[in-house]
């Protein structure tokens, strides 16, 4: 049985294996884009590594997940979620299958513990709580042995 947490906090600072980057469908190459959220602050922590590992995969399904090293960041893998779609706009489902997606994953890996931020929420246009709502439901519903952590982004007040 999973145990799940909900914090306040960034994303990269979590103890944990693996952490989740919410993604878009890896068709538009992440070069081209502006570095924003998530996939931004592993760009600027984390090195590009991960991105061109990422680009290898090709293109992934709405709601679908892929791992990749982490770059110089401190986790043994990222996994990357396809969570919004090719108009920028995450969905119930999307969400829900990202989520499982990315905890399947991990499974196999055998990680112990993974941070997920609020996938769709912010660049995929969805409200704050109802995407935690949504992933509290989903991920309640998981099998998976380890930590569970959901990290609700708040800068540093440092």
């Amino acid at each position: 049985m999973s145990k799940l947490e909900i914090v306040n906090g960034d994303l990269l600072d979590q103890d944990v294996d693996v952490i989740v980057n919410a993604w878009n469908r890896n068709i538009i190459p992440w070069w081209l884009l502006l570095p924003q959220g998530v996939s931004g602050a592993i760009k600027r922590r984390g090195g590009h590594a991960p991105f061109r590992e990422l680009a290898k995969h090709g293109p992934i399904p709405l709601g679908g997940a892929v791992q990749t090293g982490a770059g110089k960041l401190p986790f043994k893998a990222i996994i990357h979620v396809a969570g919004i779609s090719m108009w920028w706009r995450s969905s119930e489902t999307s969400i829900r299958d990202s989520c499982r997606h990315a905890l399947a994953l991990a499974e196999e890996s055998g990680f112990e513990s993974i941070a997920l931020p609020l996938i769709g929420a912010g660049t995929g246009g969805g409200s704050t709580d109802a995407v935690l709502d949504l992933m509290k439901d989903e991920l309640s519903n998981v099998s998976f042995g380890g930590r569970i952590v959901i990290v609700q982004f708040e800068k540093s007040k440092i």
